[in-house]
């Protein structure tokens, strides 16, 4: 399988990891109506045996439910995943026990003692600022309690200086966790990729299939219910406006012998970045775990580049 180490000396994972958002999530993915823990269970049983053992997840997915699955999957089963999750800044914490608070909730909703990647889900500063932030992070690293510290969603200055930050207590920052797919391109344009490559920061992209958009499973007509149905980009006039990117995953995956999902994640893989994407059961885990060990070559490479360029601002 391969495996990528987080910036210049963090943690060795998997090169894809699965999102958990959906886990225990009824605001928007239908969690408990749709599917239930019994299918999250098979996903976490199928990605492991795929070879994949990185999740990703939050504090905040589920309020605190999809961390909870993953502890009672991984004591239910014996066996261990690598973890990563997320700390929210909101506005009523502040002061740096604030951070070691919410860690030690997240990390007994987990049933274990330490994750090998714990990231500020958001870079609002309010009443903490992110000279206390960081250094909070730092002091979870000397104890033992975090691999490595990582961001979300963090602007090119904003990583600069959670970077320069963390410097000066001799701690890498290893990753920005970002919304990055061939339909969700900006990272390209506004810095955040090239000050990553600069600082040795890996890039974990969410949302790497938009949200199912790259699937192949959408067209003008045949739209998904629930939330989704909601956005411009799952009506008719946003499946249209696709499908040249479709069109394009479908041939290379016919090719390939591989899904469009498949082909979408592999394109990430060549950027050097790690996908997380989601998987709500077993058959999703596994085919996720099949956009790993191939290479689109060259051609394919830049005839998605160029068929995605509408996205990149």
């Amino acid at each position: 399988m391969q495996t990528v180490t987080l910036g210049k000396n963090g943690p060795t994972l998997t090169r894809l990891g699965i999102g958990t958002w959906a886990w225990g999530d009824k605001l928007f993915w239908s969690y408990g109506s749709d599917y239930d823990a019994q299918q999250v269970k098979t996903a976490f049983e199928a990605t492991l045996n795929s070879g994949i053992s990185f999740f990703d997840t939050a504090e905040i997915y589920g309020f605190g439910e999809s961390e909870s699955l993953l502890g009672q999957f991984m004591k239910e089963t014996g066996r261990q995943a690598q973890i990563a999750t997320k700390y929210m800044p909101v506005p009523w914490r502040f002061g740096a026990s604030a951070v070691s608070e919410a860690l030690s909730a997240s990390l007994k909703r987990l049933q274990v003692e330490r994750v090998e990647l714990y990231q500020v889900h958001q870079p609002f500063a309010f009443f903490m600022g992110q000279e206390t932030l960081m250094n909070a992070l730092a002091d979870e690293v000397k104890r033992g309690r975090i691999g490595a510290i990582g961001v979300s969603n963090y602007s090119a200055s904003q990583m600069q200086q959670a970077y320069d930050i963390l410097a000066k207590r001799g701690i890498p920052l290893a990753v920005n966790q970002v919304k990055y797919s061939l339909l969700s391109r900006q990272i390209e344009v506004n810095g955040i990729y090239a000050k990553a490559q600069e600082l040795g920061i890996t890039i974990l992209a969410y949302s790497p299939l938009a949200q199912g958009l790259l699937t192949g499973k959408y067209d003008p007509e045949t739209t998904p219910t629930g939330a989704r149905k909601l956005d411009p980009r799952f009506g008719r006039d946003g499946l249209r406006k696709i499908a040249p990117v479709v069109t394009l995953l479908k041939r290379l995956a016919d090719q390939h012998k591989k899904t469009p999902a498949q082909v979408a994640l592999n394109w990430l893989v060549a950027q050097g970045v790690v996908p997380i994407p989601g998987a709500k059961n077993a058959q999703q885990a596994q085919q996720n775990a099949e956009a790993l060990g191939w290479s689109l070559n060259p051609e394919d490479v830049a005839d998605l580049e160029k068929v995605s360029r509408p996205w990149l601002e």
